[in-house]
């Protein structure tokens, strides 16, 4: 496929050349309309580039690289690492890395993967994603501060030689592998810069495709440029990927009519106007957005109302789903029957989706007349007549308000004594809020790291940061672990582990799903060669190009 590609392009080209020769007063225009610039916009600035601390890695895979990159359908493809071998008992993963520079020109050794994994397990650097790491040898003691960071089981034997020790075998760990979080770290780089590291784009080097320019940390545009350092750069077509901040979906759709915007998403109104357009397009997503219910809240009476299944189980029934997926927001988005999102993950045996199997009646239904019955008997147990709770949200995302206002019209109409006031506030704020315990109810939600059930059922579990609430099941904690360490290694009996856990999680509503995303866009037909995949770094640029 790349030399037909590269065959094309090289006729296109000579058709080019020949078409400006006769166009003469057209030169400029024509130069302008072929330029390998990709226009995108982002709802949010972007707030951190530091691979330790971030709290998302959706297109990041395009500046940063690890041993494997995440290709089309999810696929692994080839990373920094050129070959890698594996024990017989799954334990020992050793990888030979292939000859690669970092943007700035210097040699990316094996030395930079084992800096990075010590520098991200350092309970100093607070990375929120630590977790991703256990099984492998002793990490699970360093995050909680019993070990080193220096013990942590992964070895530089020589400049391209990486060997890594697990405590025991992890059944996705070849696409774990995909994901930039264990990529390397330039240490040279970290300590030039000191407290300056990565607070802007020239304060970072980069070992991916692009490399980030123009980004101070704050503002509204920023760029990806090709990294002319990087290993594969013959098979990057795109000299630059131009962002701009636009929160507002009617500005995007008028940028996108000016052709300033490649790719624009579009609000459920939008939808319904261009959905017969040629240009229109649905990007779906193994993201689920969930009503996040406080435990451990500071008021004594919600704390009681948080910590009562009846009453939880009251709100998830009170919501129409359907109504909110289909004739609200109206862009593809699913119905979730549970916390696990579907087309995530098949049974090893059966073939049948994981979603499917992690189903319980009455969690995620609609029922009005249950939920007046739960929550009545909810109320009577807690002592109360009624409730005042406050929702947080983000209103860096279009749909966040709509859902909120959606959830406050619903369970004032449903649930007779609920007040629902709404906190939509800016998403870095929210988090904030979230992470110090305030709020009684957090709409949030969670997009899977990798294609397995495991990536969302570790942020429920009771000691992961991810868990703002402070949701906590013994049984569900127990069955995750028992996946994770005695059953690894049996693929049956682990997923039978992680259906069984979900089941309960779904069963308590521990959270509350609400939908799962899928968000349309319109794109420009001579935008080619974009690889969206519905887990982890789901945008890929590598191969994108302009026809």
């Amino acid at each position: 496929m790349k030399k037909i590609h590269k065959l094309l392009l090289t006729v296109f080209a000579a058709l080019l050349v020949v078409v400006l020769a006769a166009c003469g007063k057209n030169d400029s225009q024509k130069q302008t309309d072929n330029k390998q610039e990709l226009n995108l916009s982002a709802e949010a600035p972007m707030d951190a580039i530091d691979l330790s601390k971030l709290t998302g890695y959706g297109s990041t895979g395009n500046v940063f690289e690890s041993f494997y990159r995440l290709g089309k359908d999810g696929k692994v493809t080839p990373g920094l690492a050129k070959s890698s071998s594996t024990s017989a008992d799954g334990l020992t993963w050793t990888f030979k890395l292939r000859p690669a520079k970092w943007s700035n020109g210097d040699e990316i050794t094996a030395q930079d993967f084992v800096y990075s994994w010590r520098r991200t397990l350092d309970p100093a650097t607070k990375s929120p994603y630590s977790y991703l790491f256990s099984g492998v040898e002793n990490a699970d003691d360093i995050v909680a501060g019993k070990a080193k960071p220096d013990t942590i089981g992964i070895s530089a034997p020589d400049k391209q030689t990486i060997v890594i020790k697990l405590d025991k075998p992890i059944a996705y760990f070849k696409v774990l592998l995909s994901y930039p979080l264990f990529g390397p770290q330039n240490e040279k780089v970290v300590n030039k810069y000191g407290k300056k590291y990565a607070t802007k784009s020239q304060y970072m080097v980069y070992s991916g495709p692009f490399k980030l320019a123009n980004w101070s940390g704050t503002g509204n545009k920023w760029q990806y440029v090709k990294n002319n350092n990087y290993w594969d750069k013959k098979a990057v077509k795109l000299d630059k990927i131009n962002y701009t901040v636009v929160s507002n979906p009617t500005t995007g759709q008028e940028l996108y009519e000016k052709g300033k915007l490649d790719l624009t998403p579009l609000t459920s109104q939008q939808v319904k106007n261009f959905k017969n357009n040629k240009e229109f397009k649905q990007y779906p997503y193994s993201l689920v957005t969930y009503l996040k219910y406080n435990f451990a809240d500071k008021n004594a009476t919600n704390k009681k109302a948080m910590n009562n299944r009846n009453i939880r189980l009251a709100m998830s029934l009170a919501i129409d789903r359907d109504i909110l997926t289909k004739k609200i927001l109206g862009d593809g988005s699913e119905t979730p029957k549970g916390y696990v999102a579907s087309n995530l993950a098949k049974d090893p045996k059966t073939g049948e989706d994981f979603a499917d199997q992690q189903y319980v009646k009455n969690t995620v239904d609609k029922n009005t007349k249950l939920a007046q019955k739960y929550w009545k008997q909810g109320l009577k147990e807690i002592d109360e007549k009624g409730l005042k709770l406050t929702l947080l949200a983000s209103n860096d995302s279009a749909n966040s308000k709509v859902i909120a206002e959606y959830m406050q019209s619903r369970f004032h109409k449903i649930l007779p004594g609920l007040q629902i006031d709404i906190n939509d506030i800016p998403g870095h704020s929210a988090t904030q809020r979230a992470e110090d315990g305030d709020f009684d109810i957090y709409l949030s939600g969670w997009g899977g790291d990798f294609s397995d059930p495991i990536t969302f059922l570790q942020t429920a579990m009771s000691n992961t940061s991810y868990n703002q609430g402070k949701y906590a099941n013994e049984e569900f904690d127990a069955l995750v672990k028992r996946a994770q360490d005695e059953d690894a290694n049996d693929v049956n009996k682990r997923w039978a582990d992680l259906v069984k856990a979900t089941r309960i999680l779904n069963t308590d509503q521990g959270m509350t799903p609400v939908y799962q995303q899928v968000t349309a866009y319109l794109q420009k037909s001579n935008v080619k060669g974009i690889i969206h995949n519905t887990a982890g770094t789901q945008w890929n640029y590598k191969y994108a190009y302009k026809d």
